[in-house]
């Protein structure tokens, strides 16, 4: 991997999860009809070949391949969850704004503005049960961290330590909430997405 955070590590990064997203897509449907749509493997899917569509499109500027990236994931993704995550790379392309490469130490601060700006826009809070705990762990996992190897493997093993942590804690947002006690027991749908991404990061590293 590059010694710092580039679009062609950015590009390596897709290529590695859309596939990812086919593969577990049955799964993260199954998951999201407990006490959902059911339609959030369809909605990963679509919105990563998406992005993988447009890969050789991407700028060198890293904001402005993020901010494509975003874009791509609003008008594909299809889903609040879709809109969730773009918000969370709208905030990364801001502060990556005309910057050819970041340093690997700097992904838990930018991470950190992804969250806040994703609580923000999902009116949500650490602690509820969402995607939001399965990427504060990865963050707290990251800080400090220089290594790209090492640092694929810490955000699988924090991916991992936040589903554990959560599964038989009750949801407090999205539809789940309505069926709090229904959801002890279940794994998030989001957490698990992002686990499936960091494995997909860590086995192809």
């Amino acid at each position: 991997m590059a010694n710092k955070l580039t679009v062609n590590s950015l590009r390596w990064a897709i290529q590695q999860i859309a596939p990812q997203m086919e593969v577990s897509a049955e799964e993260l449907n199954a998951l999201d009809g407990q006490l959902g749509d059911g339609d959030l493997g369809v909605t990963v899917v679509n919105g990563s070949k998406a992005i993988l569509g447009k890969i050789a499109l991407l700028p060198d500027d890293l904001g402005g391949s993020f901010l494509k990236c975003a874009q791509t994931l609003m008008t594909e993704g299809g889903s609040s969850f879709g809109t969730l995550l773009a918000t969370g790379m709208m905030s990364i392309a801001k502060t990556c704004k005309g910057n050819l490469s970041v340093s690997w130490a700097e992904i838990s601060v930018l991470m950190g503005g992804a969250i806040e700006a994703m609580a923000r826009r999902g009116r949500s809070n650490l602690g509820d049960k969402t995607v939001l705990d399965a990427l504060e762990a990865i963050r707290a996992a990251l800080e400090g961290e220089q290594d790209p190897r090492v640092m694929t493997e810490l955000a699988d093993r924090a991916a991992a330590e936040a589903l554990d942590r959560f599964r038989y804690l009750p949801a407090k947002q999205g539809r789940a909430r309505i069926f709090s006690e229904k959801s002890v027991g279940l794994d998030d749908p989001g957490q698990l997405v992002i686990k499936r991404i960091t494995e997909a990061l860590r086995e192809a590293k």
